[in-house]
């Protein structure tokens, strides 16, 4: 069977970073997003167990837009006792993926909870309900959007590059919880309390040497259309002697 379709719905679904129009009311801790992807009248199952996610006020005040992602990793690597890895760089189109689930954010406070429960869809599998009962590491990081105001006079919200390529899992300035275990019983009528409470440091810039130069400018009509400040980057090898 091709798997293709089921992926990239999957994928545009839990880990979308399409435009978020301003217009959009803000999201409470109570709504529940629809499930973008489910077709011909599919719905997620019914699952009494939920995640509670909060960040933590040393974070800053925000309010913080973007896309909000819960990790549930059962691989080996993750659950070693020793050193549990961290459920955000084990989440791809491999067989042994972590299971992601995903929710659009807008004007979140710090110890303001958002829950994801079985009315969010996710991958690989569709709904929270779908999971086995078992031990699980659990991780959330919010991959964060910026508001532009456009020349064309639309206003959008979307992740900004800040050096890292869009990889939102290690883009600095997201902000992510601590690795923990927890059981996970989809029958269950368990709240699962997670706080994020790290935010991932900026990159370092290359230091120049005699014969390599970082230049940075900013583009003007970049600026100008984007209604904030862009620029171009480049690295100019000089020659011998030059």
């Amino acid at each position: 069977m091709n798997t293709a379709p089921r992926f990239i719905v999957a994928l545009l679904a839990a880990l979308s970073i399409a435009t978020i129009v301003t217009a959009q009311p803000a999201r409470t801790p109570s709504s529940r997003d629809s499930a973008p992807g489910f077709r011909g009248g599919d719905k997620p199952k019914e699952s009494t167990m939920q995640f509670a996610i909060h960040y933590s006020p040393a974070l800053g005040d925000g309010p913080f837009d973007g896309r909000l992602l819960l990790l549930i990793d059962a691989s080996e690597e993750a659950s070693a006792l020793d050193s549990p890895r961290e459920p955000r760089f084990n989440f791809s189109d491999n067989v042994n993926t972590a299971q992601g689930f995903g929710i659009d954010v807008n004007d979140w406070r710090p110890g303001q909870p958002l829950i994801i429960d079985g009315s969010v869809f996710g991958y690989p599998h569709p709904s929270l309900a779908d999971l086995p009962k078992g031990e699980y590491v659990v991780q959330a990081i919010l991959h964060k959007y910026e508001t532009f105001h456009r020349s064309d006079g639309h206003t959008v919200k979307l992740p900004m590059d800040r050096g890292e390529g869009q990889h939102w899992n290690r883009a600095p300035g997201n902000i992510y919880s601590t690795p923990m275990t927890v059981r996970v019983d989809p029958g269950s009528k368990n709240t699962i309390a997670i706080e994020i409470d790290n935010e991932i440091p900026p990159i370092e810039l290359p230091a120049d040497t005699h014969y390599i130069k970082h230049i940075t400018i900013q583009s003007k009509m970049l600026t100008e259309f984007w209604g904030r400040p862009m620029h171009l980057g480049a690295v100019v090898l000089i020659p011998h002697g030059f």
